[in-house]
């Protein structure tokens, strides 16, 4: 069987088009791997819930009897030791959970702030 003499370059243009169409797509085109996109997912599914309970770890600061000194507290200290101060004091440990929350505690930090 022979095949025409435009059969090689046609395959060979073939070939290079969806190679340049997947460096294209990959990189400035948005698409993911399944990876990446479970990775992307997994992190906004965080990001939802610690800003759901934010109001929770508000309200929790709020009802503190210790909220006087634990504010003293998180002003006197540096910026990246706020957090833990959240979490020492238990605002950024949510119902059922015997860990604070990483993420909680940034985001009620951020609203802590924003309401002194």
């Amino acid at each position: 069987m022979q095949l025409p003499d435009w059969t090689k370059p046609a395959l060979v243009g073939a070939g290079t088009g969806a190679v340049v169409l997947a460096i294209v797509g990959f990189s400035w085109g948005g698409w993911l791997t399944g990876a990446s996109a479970q990775d992307l997912a997994a992190t906004q599914s965080s990001e939802a819930v610690a800003a759901a309970l934010t109001p929770y770890c508000i309200l929790k600061a709020q009802s503190d009897p210790n909220r006087v000194a634990i504010m003293q507290e998180l002003k006197a200290a540096s910026s990246y030791q706020k957090q833990s101060v959240i979490r020492e004091a238990g605002w950024a440990t949510p119902l059922g959970q015997e860990t604070p929350n990483t993420l909680l505690s940034r985001s009620c930090l951020t609203a802590l702030e924003a309401t002194s």
